[in-house]
């Protein structure tokens, strides 16, 4: 984990960012890894909800909606 990171949901849509590393624990973790949510890969929030939860986030070439605690969890670099 480096200093300047920041949890993804602080990213703007249509930012890039690159992951620097992952919160969480057990089973979510397992699934952020398992979706591809590993250390370099390049996220990119495409579009929220009308209400903020889930938004749209572009990983790997795969469209994921991610609710903003699991998000939250996921540690980027702009």
């Amino acid at each position: 984990m480096k200093k300047n990171s920041m949890p993804l949901t602080s990213i703007p849509v249509g930012t890039r960012a690159k992951v620097t590393g992952l919160i969480s624990r057990g089973t979510e973790r397992r699934r952020m890894l398992d979706l591809g949510v590993i250390g370099g890969t390049v996220i990119m929030p495409l579009y929220g909800s009308p209400f903020g939860n889930p938004t749209a986030y572009l990983i790997r070439g795969a469209v994921i909606a991610l609710r903003s605690d699991v998000a939250g969890k996921i540690l980027v670099e702009a």
